[in-house]
């Protein structure tokens, strides 16, 4: 396929990867031993280990650049230099009172945003590491995600509410509850913002039909009830960009599998099996080729898409890996990512 060529993940990025001080690949895990892990992504070679020393690693975000890591812990967010051999964060953001469960960025890496079992979604200035704006969920928030046009955050809740944070407005847009009092685990948007998924406790995702309306507000029309699993879906994920025509959308779970759907009638495409444990996180690969997951069996793992194969398993953490990041596509702009 074509568009493959835009990932480094053969000779050619080997050879790079060998060249360059700075990985074209980056991919880093961390969990509840208290430490973040980078990866050779192809030899499976931890390179650098970071000490997290303050509680667990729950998330993991690299920045659109290519040149930090935030990893979010309880109650702090911490900001690594990816290319840095300094075992120090550059910056720390301190103002929640709970554990961080969601951390992200703006396409031009301008500011961060966060949600926090403390019930706030914060949005973070990421030089002056300060927080500019704070909105209340009212629950203890499990998941937040950016919409592709960078002026909607959307939070998931443990209460099963979804809500719609307009940036422009500064207020609260929208409301949903697919569920009540089920808690809604993890959210994802698809690229071009044409569609949302929210993820719950009992293995159910919802899919809406993202419309925009006259004013900034996003509107979500009922599209798809899709019984996933039938423990909890600790991820949700909808394939990237340079992945079409093919939109696949990947869910992992407490039932120790990755299941990966045809977005066009949510048709199972694949079962990935061979974690021993809850899969708590997963990451597409830029090109939608490769799913990296991470997993309460202390390992994490790397798979074809093509054939459901686990081609890689990281292992070197002593607990639970319960977050994955990785950048392996050139790295981006708000201006490149919309081109």
């Amino acid at each position: 396929m074509e568009m493959v060529r835009k990932s480094k993940w053969g000779i050619e990025w080997l050879e790079e990867e060998m060249k360059m001080s700075q990985p074209s690949v980056i991919l880093a895990t961390g969990g509840y031993d208290h430490t973040i892990r980078f990866w050779e992504a192809k030899s499976g070679r931890c390179y650098r280990t970071l000490q997290y020393p303050d509680s667990q690693v729950n998330r993991l975000e690299i920045t659109p650049d290519k040149r930090f890591l935030a990893a979010a812990g309880n109650p702090h967010i911490r900001l690594f230099d990816v290319n840095s051999s300094s075992p120090q964060p550059v910056l720390s953001y301190d103002s929640h009172t709970g554990n961080v469960m969601a951390v992200g960025f703006q396409c031009d890496g301008n500011w961060m945003y966060s949600g926090s079992e403390d019930g706030t979604v914060k949005i973070w200035d990421l030089r002056a590491a300060t927080c500019q704006r704070e909105y209340e969920s009212r629950a203890a928030v499990n998941t937040v995600v950016l919409h592709p046009n960078q002026t909607e955050l959307i939070s998931g809740d443990q209460n099963g509410n979804i809500r719609v944070w307009d940036l422009t407005a500064n207020s609260c847009s929208c409301e949903l509850v697919p569920e009540v009092d089920i808690a809604v685990r993890s959210l994802t948007v698809m690229w071009d913002g044409s569609m949302v998924v929210a993820a719950n406790n009992r293995g159910t995702c919802y899919v809406w039909r993202l419309l925009k309306g006259t004013q900034t507000m996003t509107y979500f029309e009922p599209l798809h009830k899709l019984q996933a699993h039938d423990g909890y879906i600790l991820k949700c994920l909808l394939s990237p960009e340079f992945c079409d025509p093919n939109r696949y959308l990947a869910t992992a779970s407490s039932d120790h599998t990755v299941k990966v759907w045809n977005v066009d009638g949510f048709t199972l495409e694949r079962t990935l099996t061979g974690h021993q444990r809850w899969v708590w996180d997963c990451v597409f690969s830029v090109d939608g080729a490769y799913l990296i997951t991470a997993s309460s069996d202390n390992t994490a793992k790397l798979w074809s898409m093509s054939t459901g194969e686990a081609i890689k398993t990281y292992q070197g953490h002593h607990k639970a890996v319960v977050c994955c990041a990785l950048h392996d596509g050139a790295a981006e702009s708000c201006h490149s990512s919309a081109a």
